[in-house]
């Protein structure tokens, strides 16, 4: 059965690819759109019977005040929310304030779905594996959790680092060229190269990644601070 659907993410990249596939699923979407001071306001107005609420940083003071808001003003939105490997304080702090649900970013679709057929019907949609790796880390804290957004960008160069970036943002092969200054087969085998140190298929899987790690953050950060290289180098 069509569920009516709202999806937000800090990354808009993600927000729009995950609309258009709910949408070939028969979905009806209200909106794709980046969490900003409007977000909570746009899912009130419309209020869908489900949103989808991607965050990157779901264990962040405040990260959820938004869905607390929207659960207060619209108490029958069923909130899911879309994150990385959770941390228990992360599951908590979701369902703390109002969410229904929490699913990993890089759950396959169908994943996605069930959750949402889930939360519009009242039940929690949290897979169980998740819940057991909460308690797990809760009763075998790690001493120093391992970084895994800054042990994938150690595997780039500066110009794969830029190129990533630039794939977040949605740019295609001949963008990224020319924003580059390079012929588009340099930007698509830097393309290739990026795809494949980072053990992924696609341009989208990249973007799901880096904004699960953190790696997207740190690369926009790195590519910022680069020195330039001139047009044609490589």
């Amino acid at each position: 059965m069509a569920v009516r659907l709202m999806v937000v993410d800090d990354h808009r990249l993600l927000a729009e690819a995950l609309a258009s596939a709910l949408r070939l699923r028969g979905h009806r979407v209200l909106a794709a759109a980046a969490p900003s001071a409007g977000a909570a306001e746009l899912v009130v107005s419309r209020a869908p019977e489900v949103c989808l609420w991607g965050t990157s940083t779901p264990a962040e003071p405040g990260a959820f005040e938004p869905v607390r808001r929207i659960k207060a003003e619209r108490p029958q939105v069923a909130v899911v929310v879309l994150g990385p490997v959770p941390s228990p304080r992360g599951i908590a702090a979701a369902f703390a304030a109002g969410a229904s649900g929490y699913v990993r970013q890089d759950e396959r679709i169908d994943g996605v779905e069930r959750a949402m057929t889930k939360a519009r019907a009242g039940e929690a949609a949290v897979a169980p594996q998740l819940l057991q790796g909460a308690f797990a880390e809760l009763l075998n804290p790690a001493a120093q959790p391992d970084d895994e957004g800054a042990r994938l960008l150690q595997l780039l160069t500066p110009r794969e680092v830029e190129v990533l970036v630039r794939v977040a943002e949605g740019e295609d092969t001949r963008r990224i060229a020319a924003g580059m200054g390079i012929a588009p087969s340099t930007a698509r085998t830097h393309v290739q190269r990026v795809l494949m140190k980072l053990g992924v298929g696609s341009r989208l899987e990249a973007a799901a990644l880096s904004a699960r790690t953190g790696l997207l953050d740190r690369a926009a950060r790195s590519a910022s601070s680069a020195p330039s290289v001139p047009p044609g180098q490589v």
